[in-house]
């Protein structure tokens, strides 16, 4: 897929979750339909694509939340791996390699390059981060970071 066509894709997909998700209450709904929208648009690129939800009875510490592909780790602490330095910092993490990633946590052995945005609630209130992870070294582009902002920024809004 070149640029081009997956901005395209992108925008698409952009319209179509917003789409299903307009009215929805449930942010565990919205995440669950985020997840499996663009896992099936850009599998076998996206691997595991799924939310980790900060939890409100442990507010550092980030818990699997609706997600698509293999057993995803239960809990990350803040500033640990990809995940928790994302929630940590509140920016997004674009990894092409995560094994030069300082404290990567291996939740798939197959996992080689991941990107993670933070999610926030209409209060700037960060609730989760979307991790995208990719068998495939460097999978992830500025066109994939803008694109999950964007998606990431208007879920709960």
């Amino acid at each position: 897929m070149n640029p081009a066509q997956k901005q395209s894709r992108y925008d698409e997909l952009y319209k179509e979750i917003m789409s299903v998700v307009a009215g929805e209450t449930s942010r565990t709904a919205r995440f669950a339909t985020a997840s499996c929208l663009l896992s099936q648009a850009f599998t076998p690129r996206f691997y595991w694509t799924g939310f980790y939800e900060v939890d409100p009875n442990k507010p550092d510490e980030l818990v699997v939340g609706p997600y698509q592909g293999t057993l995803g780790c239960l809990r990350i602490p803040f500033g640990k791996g990809v995940c928790g330095v994302c929630a940590q910092t509140k920016t997004t993490q674009l990894v092409a390699d995560v094994h030069q990633f300082p404290g990567h946590i291996a939740c798939d052995n197959a996992t080689r390059s991941e990107i993670v945005v933070p999610v926030f609630n209409q209060n700037n209130q960060l609730v989760a981060v979307l991790d995208v992870d990719s068998t495939e070294p460097d999978a992830f582009d500025d066109i994939d970071q803008q694109a999950l902002e964007k998606i990431c920024r208007d879920l709960l809004r």
